[in-house]
């Protein structure tokens, strides 16, 4: 938790002449929000002004007095939203060949990805709310970019952007900050491959990038329009990503495979896990 809250701070002290930054946080629902809390948590203990940006509809992101919390409406109810979820839960669990599997998480991702675009479309086109935020003068966002929507928001508002995440589908992480990533090197998502690879294993790697390639494209893809229309101006995914400042990654070299970093990729595992006393 230390090196992340360093890294924030002086980029938000950078920026600021105030004794405390001003910083808009765009969390994504689940987990990653759990995680982000603990960050929030410390940053507000050092002073930082934090509004966080959220839907009204969400499974975790819930009202809170240790932040301003801005709500804005979505066109979906909170049990369409459960239902989404409770069925992929469940399809975790169930067994198939890998296309079956992959026929049915596309089909998901397809019915969740609907839904956030939905969510996005509406904050970024709730005049009230952006004018508020553009008025604030935040002096960074933080958010994640498995959700587009928040770095859109930071090209909307001319802010640098800090990005807090694990690992990005489809290496987008790597394309965006012009990272090396061989195949031959560094193991894909869902692989079971190590960093040591065979021949054969080598080919399996390149394979199992197809079909997430097909994904992302299918996903993010809806992202760029809605970013075009916003922006008034042509934006691909790479064009939204590589502008961020600086790539916090829940990783480490302990628990994941060695890879290759750009200087603005920093390894903050654990950084998110609460830190609490274990009794006897």
């Amino acid at each position: 938790l230390a090196q992340v809250m360093v890294i924030l701070v002086l980029l938000l002290s950078v920026l600021s002449l105030a004794a405390g930054g001003k910083l808009l946080v765009l969390p994504v629902d689940g987990s990653h929000w759990l995680g982000m809390r603990e960050v929030l948590d410390g940053l507000r203990q050092k002073g930082h002004e934090i509004v966080v940006v959220a839907p009204e509809v969400s499974l975790q992101i819930k009202p809170t007095k240790s932040f301003v919390m801005k709500m804005y409406p979505v066109p979906f109810t909170q049990e369409e939203m459960d239902g989404r979820f409770q069925a992929f839960f469940q399809d975790v669990f169930q067994e198939g060949s890998f296309l079956e599997r992959f026929i049915r998480r596309y089909q998901w991702i397809k019915e969740i990805s609907a839904m956030l675009l939905a969510s996005c479309r509406h904050l970024l086109y709730n005049k009230e709310l952006i004018s508020y935020l553009e008025e604030s003068e935040f002096d960074a966002v933080l958010t994640s970019p498995l959700v587009p929507c928040g770095q859109i928001v930071a090209e909307r508002l001319s802010l640098p952007s800090v990005f807090l995440l694990h690992q990005m589908p489809c290496g987008l992480e790597y394309g965006a900050t012009q990272c090396p990533s061989p195949p031959s090197y560094v193991p894909r998502m869902f692989t079971g491959l190590t960093d040591h690879m065979n021949f054969l294993q080598r080919v399996k790697n390149i394979i199992f990038d197809f079909p997430n390639y097909f994904l992302c494209d299918f996903v993010f893809q809806t992202y760029t329009k809605l970013a075009s229309e916003v922006l008034e101006r042509d934006v691909t995914v790479n064009d939204l990503f590589r502008q961020a400042s600086i790539w916090l990654m829940k990783q480490d070299f302990v628990l994941h495979y060695p890879q290759p970093l750009m200087p603005n990729m920093i390894m903050v595992s654990g950084v998110t896990c609460a830190h609490k006393k274990l009794t006897q």
